[in-house]
């Protein structure tokens, strides 16, 4: 079941997350997310934008995705980035095209204009959801992150929605 997100899933939010920064290079991040950490991030951002997660029976929640800002500055106000993520073992199942068939739905009904997608290279999975969806690639940066004792690459796509 896909439904807005509420503060009280600030854990499993930490849940889903915490796997890729503590064992991924998906995350820039490097320190685990605390639930009042997540809470906060939750009410921040979805006081703006669209903040999904997908529930299961029983109330686990197995993935989520959300826009938020792409950068401060005024004349970015009609663009975000977009995130998604899935609790691990939990690709493939079609949960990451649900979320995102959905969030793409709640930003057509809002001012954004242009969506930006950073995804840490390499990373197959997220690339071809992008794409699915219309995404194109825009920029790609070498060595622009450092994480587990090795330089990464971030590439950039976007989606023009309106």
């Amino acid at each position: 079941m896909l439904r807005p997100v509420c503060s009280a899933d600030g854990a499993a939010i930490c849940a889903v997350y915490n796997h890729y920064i503590e064992n991924t290079i998906i995350s820039f991040e490097e320190t685990a997310l605390q639930t009042a950490e997540a809470e906060e991030r939750i009410r921040t951002i979805s006081a703006k934008y669209p903040f999904l997660v997908w529930e299961e029976e029983g109330g686990e929640i197995n993935g989520y995705a959300y826009a938020n800002t792409w950068r401060a500055r005024s004349a970015y106000r009609h663009s975000a980035e977009v995130s998604i993520y899935l609790k691990n073992g939990f690709q493939g199942r079609g949960i990451g095209r649900e979320l995102m068939t959905k969030l793409l739905a709640e930003l057509r009904k809002t001012d954004i204009h242009t969506l930006v997608a950073g995804i840490a290279l390499p990373n197959e999975n997220s690339v071809a959801l992008h794409e699915k969806f219309g995404f194109i690639k825009a920029a790609h940066y070498k060595e622009l992150g450092f994480k587990f004792e090795k330089w990464l690459d971030v590439g950039y796509w976007e989606l023009i929605l309106k």
